[in-house]
């Protein structure tokens, strides 16, 4: 028989419960058909675009996106959960070896758990091996969520409906999540409306920035923008004026009169200070007076002793 009758394969073989079949009968016919035009990125939502969109359908700013971080983490050891515990750092999953020694350490950390509701898994030690990659986990893990960030505007929203003067710390090139934790907890202390960060070469919201923000970071929101630059030149457009801290400023951190005003601060790295498309984007870089015998400040506190002096500024004491 001729055509693809004769191609091995084509026919099913003599035996078979559905009989011998030539060719696909229509069965891929479905697959070749158009599906019509490619939604609007707005339309899909899986899409940034529909992600970052607001209900009236308007556009966001350039510099901004709102997304989770890239993936979950591995917390592990007795003293490290039991202080992320602590920290109010929300929990996925608890993980507990199999006939683990309890100590105070695991007691106190089961207590939170059951406090929390959280759910506990018994598992064998070498799956506990596994999942935290070989790290000294003494019986004891827990796994953290991605952080979900919020879209730069949001920070000047909660300044607006708490009926104050936007105050946010930008962050810019500063890598070590420590040091992202602690500025947290200055904004939070100080009466900061949130922290900015980059979405690339800068620290993010891990389980390390959760413990050393000692909770604040449950109540003081991280921003972070696709673009930097363009996040604070938004955020001028919407009438805040940005200043950026560094040991060159052309003002004193005291005479910095745009403090008691809609404010973004920014933080460069100990060791570069700000970029240079930072710098120049901002309204005024302002110094903080210190001993000559010490260069520079870490992020965390230059951030505590700016915000104070902001708030002492904006309280008229």
């Amino acid at each position: 028989m001729a055509g693809n009758s004769q191609r091995k394969g084509a026919v099913r073989r003599t035996g078979s419960k559905k009989g011998a079949t030539v060719g696909s009968g229509g069965q891929r016919r479905r697959g070749l058909e158009g599906k019509g035009p490619t939604p609007k990125a707005a339309d899909r939502p899986n899409h940034k675009a529909y992600r970052s969109g607001t209900s009236s359908g308007s556009r966001p700013p350039a510099g901004g996106g709102r997304r989770r971080g890239g993936s979950t983490e591995m917390v592990a050891g007795r003293n490290s959960v039991l202080e992320a515990l602590r920290a109010g750092i929300p929990v996925q999953t608890v993980y507990l070896a199999h006939r683990v020694d309890s100590d105070d350490r695991v007691k106190e950390a089961l207590k939170v758990v059951l406090d929390r509701g959280l759910e506990v898994l018994e598992v064998p030690r070498q799956e506990l091996d596994r999942l935290t990659d070989g790290a000294v986990h003494q019986g004891l893990a827990i796994q953290v969520p991605p952080y979900d960030y919020a879209h730069p505007r949001d920070l000047l929203a909660a300044a607006a409906d708490a009926g104050e003067d936007p105050l946010v710390v930008a962050l810019d090139g500063i890598t070590d999540p420590r040091n992202l934790g602690a500025v947290v907890r200055s904004v939070a202390a100080f009466g900061g409306h949130g922290v900015l960060v980059p979405g690339r070469r800068s620290a993010g919201m891990t389980a390390s920035a959760w413990k050393t923000s000692a909770g604040a970071a449950a109540r003081v929101p991280v921003a972070q923008a696709s673009n930097l630059t363009q996040a604070l030149q938004d955020y001028q457009k919407a009438g805040v004026f940005v200043a950026g801290l560094d040991m060159d400023g052309d003002v004193s951190l005291p005479d910095l009169e745009l403090a008691t005003g809609p404010l973004v601060l920014v933080l460069g790295s100990e060791g570069k200070g700000l970029s240079r498309l930072v710098r120049e984007t901002c309204d005024q870089v302002v110094s903080v007076p210190m001993s000559s015998s010490v260069e520079s400040l870490n992020a965390g506190v230059a951030a505590g002793v700016s915000l104070y002096e902001v708030a002492r500024r904006r309280s008229g004491r």
